[in-house]
C-alpha cells in the first residue's frame, strides 16, 4: 500500500505486508541534504512508523537519487539558523542539533530492524542517519563512500557520529572523525562499518532479502563488542597526529571532537549526546567554523570553470597545443595537457632542456598515472614533438602557451617570430606570473586572440589557473581558454590586466614585508614559526626558498617594475637562487637555516621587537589591503575571487576562509574600512 505520494516530500514510501521500503529523494535537489523540510518529512514518517506499531517488521531506505545516498547537512540551512550565540537549550542551532538526536534516537528505537541500502556518498549527516539503523549494506560503485568530514569543515559530527560510530567499530572511529576521512565500500566492509557489499544492480534485492533475514533472526549480523580499553591511548595519539598535521596548530574542532568521545563513550548513548551537542555547539561558534564553511563555498563556486562562459558559446577546438619553454611550468603544463586532454604537444626549447624536461615529463607522468590507475605513459609521451626551432609542427596548433623566461623583452622576441608560423586563428596564452598582458600584447599580431593563462607550481598539484583579460583579448578568447580550463580540470580565477594579476599582487607585499622584517632583526625561524602558526603551509622565507629566491627577484623588478630589497639583491648576486633551483638559499637540507646567508643580511642598530602575532598581523593585513584594492580597481569584480587566490594560489588557511573572510570575521574590515567584504546573506 502506497502511504506518501507527491514530489513534495523528500521521504516517500510503501508497504507490502509488515516490510516498508523508504526512498529518499529531496525534490529539485540532486543530492540528498538536510534540511527543515528533510528533517519534518522525517518526523512525519517516523510518527507513521511508531503509529504502526507492530504492523511494520522492517524498514529499508533507498535513496531515489542515481550515484547518492545522504550526503549530510545542507550549510546553507546551518548558516541560515546562524553558528554563534545558541544556548544547547534554545532554539535555533542548538535546537536543530536537538531535532536530530531526537528524530535518530528515536528511528533507533522502532523496535523493528532497519537497514540502510547505500549507493553512492553517505557522508556527514546521512551516515549518521544510517548509523542510527539496525544495519547497513552498500554497492560496488566506486562512488560509494563513507565518511563523517565535519572536522574538515571546523565543525564535529553532531548527529550522533561521535557517539555511534566507535561504538559501533571501536577506535579506529577516532581516525576517520578527527581526520574526516572518506573510505571506500570495501574498507567501510573491513572496519565493521557495513554489513554487507553487493553488485549495485542486485542492491534493491539483495538489500530487501538481507532485511528479511535480519527479521527472521537468522543471525546474519555478527559483531564483536568494541574494545575500549585503550581508548585514552588512542585518544592521546590522534591528538598528536591532529596536531602534527596542523603543523603545531590546536584547531578548535578537532579538540572537541576528541572531548566529545573521550567524554561521551564512558556513558550511557543517550548522555553522550547530550555530550556531542554540547561540543558541536563550541565548535560552531568558532570563527574557523565560519571559515572553512566558507571555502567549502568558495570551492563549490569555483569549480563551475564554465561559470563566465554565455550560453549556447561554441569554444574553438583544441586538439593540438604548444608549449614554449620545456622549463618547470612548461613541463607542467605539457604535464597536464597530456593527462588531462590527451592530444599532441609541440614543446620548444633548447635540445639539451628538451631532452632532460621530456624524461622529467615521462617520470613524472609515469608515477600521477600509477596513483590513477592507469598504465598509458608511453602513449601519452609520443604526443610531445620536442622542437628546437621554428617548424611547421607549429602550423596547425589551436593553442599556444609560452612558458619563457619572466622578461618582456625575451618575451616580445618569441611572440614575434611565433605569430608567423602559427594559424591566424590560433589561440595565444602567456604564464607570465604578472606582466601586464596589455603590454604583451603589443608584440602579438591578433591581440583579441591573446590573454594571460598563469599557471602555479607544481602544475599537476595546484588547482588555481589565472586567467587574465587584456585591454585588447576578446570575449571569444576568454571563454575558449575556460572550456580549456575545465578541461584540465583548473580552477579558473577570472581578472582583468593588473601588474600581478590577484595571485601575485597580494604575494608581493607579503614578501617585501617580510624582507622589512627581516631587515628589522627579526629572524628567519621566528617569521616561517609564526606563519605555519597563523596556518600557512610554509612561512613566507621558506616559501622563497621552494619557488626560487631568483624568481622572487625577477617576479618584483620585472613583472612588478619594483627596486628590490637589499637582501634580495644580495641573495642573487651571491648565488643563492633558492635551495632547490640551485641548492643555495635560506635553508639547508636538514631543515636549519644556512649560517652562510646571515651576513646577507643587514643588521638593524635597534632590532625590532614584535611578538608571533605582531608578525602575524604585520604579514597578514597586507593581504587585505590589495584585496580591497584589487576590487576597487574592477581587476574582480567578486570579493570571493581574492580568497580564491589567496586559499588555492598562495595557502593562505582554508580554515579561515580567505583573507577578506576573515577580516570580517575578526572585525577587521569594520575596523579599517566600516563595512564587512561579504554580504549578510548566508553562504555569500
Amino acid at each position: 500500500m502506497r502511504i506518501v505520494t507527491g514530489d513534495e516530500r523528500t521521504f516517500q514510501w510503501e508497504s507490502a505486508g509488515g516490510l516498508v521500503v523508504v526512498r529518499m529523494d529531496a525534490p529539485g535537489e540532486k543530492v540528498n541534504t538536510w534540511t527543515g523540510a528533510a528533517l519534518a518529512d522525517l518526523a512525519r514518517l517516523i510518527a507513521e512508523l511508531e503509529k504502526r506499531g507492530k504492523d511494520v517488521e522492517g524498514v529499508l531506505f533507498l535513496s531515489g537519487k542515481p550515484d547518492s545516498f545522504h550526503v549530510g547537512a545542507n550549510l546553507r540551512t546551518v548558516l541560515e539558523t546562524g553558528l554563534r550565540g545558541h544556548s544547547v537549550d534554545g532554539p535555533g542551532l542548538g535546537g536543530l542539533v536537538a531535532t536530530v538526536h531526537s528524530l535518530f534516537s528515536r528511528l533507533a528505537a522502532l523496535g523493528v530492524p532497519t537497514l540502510a541500502a547505500v549507493n553512492g556518498p553517505c557522508l556527514g549527516g546521512g551516515l549518521e542517519l544510517a548509523l542510527a539503523m539496525t544495519a547497513r549494506i552498500a554497492s560496488d560503485n566506486p562512488r560509494t563512500v563513507f565518511g563523517l568530514p565535519e572536522c574538515s569543515l571546523g565543525l564535529i559530527p553532531g548527529g550522533g557520529g561521535t557517539q555511534r560510530l566507535p561504538r559501533l567499530i571501536g577506535c579506529p572511529a577516532v581516525d576517520l572523525i578527527l581526520r574526516g576521512r572518506v573510505v571506500p565500500a570495501g574498507t567501510a566492509l573491513a572496519l565493521g562499518l557495513i554489513d554487507g557489499l553487493v553488485a549495485e544492480k542486485d542492491l534493491a534485492a539483495k538489500a530487501r532479502d538481507f532485511l528479511l533475514e535480519i527479521i527472521s533472526g537468522k543471525g546474519v549480523l555478527q559483531r564483536a563488542e568494541p574494545d575500549f580499553s585503550n581508548l585514552d591511548s588512542r585518544l592521546a595519539e590522534a591528538h598528536r597526529q591532529v596536531v602534527e598535521a596542523a603543523r603545531g596548530r590546536e584547531l578548535p574542532a578537532p579538540g572537541l571532537a576528541l572531548k566529545a568521545m573521550r567524554e561521551g563513550l564512558r556513558r550511557t548513548l543517550a548522555e553522550g549526546l547530550e555530550i556531542e551537542r554540547e561540543c558541536f555547539l563550541e565548535a560552531a561558534a568558532t570563527p574557523e567554523a565560519e571559515g572553512s564553511i566558507n571555502t567549502f563555498f568558495l570551492k563549490s563556486y569555483q569549480d563551475k570553470a564554465l561559470a563566465d562562459v554565455p550560453p549556447g558559446f561554441s569554444p574553438k577546438p583544441v586538439k593540438k597545443a604548444a608549449v614554449l619553454g620545456f622549463g618547470t611550468m612548461g613541463r607542467g603544463i605539457a604535464i597536464d595537457i597530456l593527462r588531462r586532454m590527451s592530444i599532441p604537444v609541440v614543446v620548444k626549447d633548447i635540445p639539451e632542456a628538451l631532452q632532460a624536461g621530456t624524461e622529467f615529463v615521462r617520470n613524472t607522468l609515469d608515477g600521477i598515472l600509477k596513483r590513477e590507475g592507469r598504465a598509458d605513459v608511453d602513449s601519452l609521451v609520443d604526443l610531445i614533438k620536442p622542437v628546437s626551432e621554428w617548424t611547421h609542427d607549429f602550423n596547425d596548433v589551436d593553442l599556444v602557451i609560452e612558458a619563457v623566461f619572466e622578461d618582456p623583452d625575451v618575451k616580445a622576441e618569441v611572440y614575434r617570430e611565433l605569430c608567423v608560423v602559427v594559424p591566424r586563428e590560433c589561440l595565444i596564452a602567456s604564464n607570465t606570473s604578472g606582466i601586464p598582458i596589455s603590454r604583451l600584447a603589443e608584440n602579438v599580431s591578433g591581440p583579441e586572440r591573446f590573454a594571460g593563462l598563469h599557471f602555479f607550481s607544481p602544475v599537476w598539484q595546484m588547482e588555481l589557473l589565472e586567467v587574465i583579460r587584456g585591454e585588447k583579448t576578446g570575449a571569444h578568447t576568454i571563454s575558449s581558454l575556460l572550456h580549456f580550463c575545465g578541461a584540465i580540470r583548473k580552477r579558473p580565477l577570472l581578472c582583468n590586466d593588473h601588474p600581478g594579476f590577484v595571485v601575485n599582487a597580494m604575494l608581493s607585499p607579503y614578501l617585501l614585508k617580510t624582507f622589512e622584517l627581516l631587515e628589522s632583526g627579526v629572524t628567519i625561524e621566528g617569521i616561517d614559526e609564526a606563519m605555519v602558526l597563523f596556518g600557512f603551509p610554509l612561512g613566507p622565507v621558506k616559501l622563497m626558498d621552494e619557488v626560487g629566491i631568483d624568481v622572487v627577484h625577477a617576479a618584483l623588478t620585472k613583472s612588478l617594475g619594483r627596486r628590490p630589497p637589499v637582501i634580495l639583491e644580495n641573495l642573487v648576486r651571491a648565488g643563492r637562487f633558492g635551495r632547490k633551483k640551485s641548492g643555495r638559499g635560506f635553508y639547508l637540507k636538514d631543515g636549519r637555516v644556512d649560517p652562510e646567508v646571515l651576513p646577507l643580511i643587514p643588521v638593524p642598530g635597534q632590532p625590532g621587537d614584535y611578538s608571533r602575532h605582531g608578525i602575524q598581523d604585520m604579514l597578514y593585513h597586507p593581504f587585505v589591503q590589495v584585496g580591497r584594492e584589487l576590487l576597487a580597481k574592477g581587476v574582480v569584480d567578486d570579493h570571493r575571487s581574492i580568497d580564491m587566490g589567496a586559499i588555492w594560489g598562495i595557502g593562505f588557511p582554508p580554515d579561515k576562509g580567505g583573507p577578506l573572510k576573515w577580516a570580517d570575521l575578526t572585525g577587521l574590515s569594520q575596523k579599517l574600512y566600516g563595512q564587512s567584504f561579504y554580504p549578510a546573506a548566508p553562504g555569500e
